[in-house]
Formats: structure tokens, sequence, C-alpha cells
């Protein structure tokens, strides 16, 4: 089963730039809690969150959660074409998403991931 994602709404979700790096960095990384996108970004716990939710709620990300963290992940029912967007879109601008990148390397007390099973 396939999550269904028009165009038009994607497009509508990476209209913003927060909302970009996210889907992008989540892409590259596999997933990410809120305290590494809050690093990586640069932007406030609040923030994050609220375009998490937006990305979430359109279909885009799925969550689990992991002790006291949520990790985000692209949705695993997403549609190839939509995959193929995000991959093509990250390796094709990984200067301006080099900062962000470097930040995320950079932090500290990143939480350490269980193995998912799923």
């Amino acid at each position: 089963m396939s999550t269904s994602i028009s165009p038009v709404e994607l497009f509508k979700c990476l209209a913003d730039e927060t909302r970009t790096k996210m889907a992008l960095l989540i892409e590259s990384e596999g997933e990410l809690c809120v305290c590494e996108l809050t690093c990586a970004l640069d932007e406030p716990q609040p923030k994050i969150s609220r375009h998490l939710a937006l990305l979430r709620n359109a279909g885009l990300l799925a969550d689990r959660r992991q002790g006291q963290w949520v990790y985000y992940r692209l949705h695993p029912s997403l549609d190839t074409w939509v995959l193929e967007v995000l991959a093509v879109t990250r390796k094709s601008n990984a200067q301006w998403l080099k900062e962000q990148v470097k930040r995320l390397q950079d932090m500290d007390g990143r939480p350490q991931r269980a193995a998912v099973c799923c």
C-alpha cells in the first residue's frame, strides 16, 4: 500500500525552506528526532515541531517513539516518485544543505537509536 500524496500536496509541503530542509535531512539520515533537527536547522523546538506536524499530517512523514525521543522518517508507504524527487533534490543541492549537515554531524549528545523492527 502506498501513501497517496499529490504533486500539489508535496510541493505545498516543500514550499517552506524549513520544511524542505527537514525533509531532505530526514531523507539523507533515514530518521531524525526533534532535537537533531533543532540543532541542524538552528531553529527553536516549537517551530520544528509545528513543521513536523504539518509534514506528518500531509502523509510525508511517519514517527515512532523510543523512550523520551520521537523519531521522524519518510513515510514507508510513500509512492516511489516522491522518494525519487526528494533523493534527486538532496543530491543535486548538497551545497544548500552543507551548513545544516555540518551542525548535525557536530552535534553533541545525539540520541542513540535502537534497531528499528519495521
